[in-house]
């Protein structure tokens, strides 16, 4: 299928404008170096940048499918972002979380009205119970990650990276499914954009950065990708679409220590006052990185845009962030 092409995120950036915020881009007070900014998708609606390609992906649908509902199977962020745009839309939804999720994130998908039905955490698990669902309900299954108008939304993102700071010289993205990272790097190649795209992971889930480094998908188990803090990023393998976005618009992958993403997490919410989650603070644990010297590439001079994908992280971690020592 071909890849979503300017128009379509042009469309796209138009379907969800009533419905999502268009989040700042926040200067982070790092010393030294050229200026880093953070793209604040922790201030979206739902505290997660979910909202727009699920919102997307609604506004795609037929009126009278749309009616009969959706349904998907996310770790949170997903199924928070799916069950505001149902209840935007006016129409039921049912999400499959597995167990071991944020209970922060299970009481919001719970507070925007949705159905919610746990499951095992591994992929097929997920999917099998979100199909059941479908089938029982009449409901269309909404993808995580791996479909067109799911980046489409996602790639909204980059459009305001552009029209706010279009000198970027590098952009740096949190990465799990892809839809996110396959979305923004999409949406600014589309639009002639030649920063430096580099996608970031845990050690402890790099199935993504195996992938494009080995040209294929690789699937990590789930007994692996569960032991990373970052939640938000435990999937087990990029969807057909992200990848082949992912192949042909990154050009490189950082993956950073457990220590790292929870330092920096922390440096955000005492340094920057922001809440991020530890998903969210990949991206500029990787920034840290290449700044000492650190990963595969260097960053190129000029302005750096860091992705905070989400804020949603459960109070007992923001404490523990709160009294975490800093360097």
């Amino acid at each position: 299928m071909p890849h979503p092409t300017a128009d379509d995120f042009q469309a796209a950036a138009a379907r969800v404008a009533p419905f999502v915020f268009r989040t700042p881009l926040v200067r982070l007070p790092l010393a030294g170096g050229d200026p880093v900014f953070a793209k604040a998708e922790n201030l979206q609606r739902t505290g997660s940048f979910k909202l727009r390609g699920a919102t997307n992906f609604l506004a795609r649908l037929d009126p009278g499918v749309r009616a009969r509902g959706v349904v998907t199977h996310s770790s949170g962020n997903h199924a928070q972002g799916l069950a505001c745009a149902a209840a935007d839309h006016g129409v039921p939804a049912a999400i499959v979380i597995p167990h071991g999720a944020p209970e922060v994130k299970v009481a919001r998908t719970l507070a925007w009205g949705a159905r919610v039905e746990r499951c095992d955490n591994d992929k097929a698990a997920r999917e099998e119970t979100a199909a059941r669902l479908a089938d029982e309900l009449g409901a269309t299954v909404v993808p995580p990650y791996d479909h067109p108008w799911i980046l489409e939304g996602q790639g909204t993102v980059g459009l305001e990276i552009l029209e706010d700071l279009p000198d970027v010289a590098n952009v740096l993205v949190c990465v799990g499914g892809g839809g996110l990272l396959a979305g923004i790097a999409g949406a600014l190649r589309a639009f002639g954009c030649e920063a430096l795209i580099v996608g970031v992971e845990p050690e402890l889930a790099a199935d993504a950065r195996e992938s494009f480094v080995r040209g294929e998908i690789v699937a990590w188990p789930a007994e692996d990708v569960v032991r990373t803090v970052a939640d938000g990023v435990r999937t087990q393998a990029l969807g057909v679409h992200t990848f082949a976005v992912i192949r042909d618009t990154v050009d490189a992958f950082v993956a950073v220590s457990e220590d790292a993403i929870l330092d920096a997490a922390a440096w955000y919410l005492r340094e920057a006052h922001l809440t991020v989650e530890p998903t969210g603070a990949l991206a500029l644990a990787a920034v840290h990185a290449l700044r000492r010297g650190e990963g595969p590439v260097r960053l190129r001079p000029g302005p750096t845009v860091v992705l905070v994908s989400g804020g949603n992280a459960d109070p007992a971690v923001l404490v523990e962030l709160a009294r975490r020592p800093l360097d």
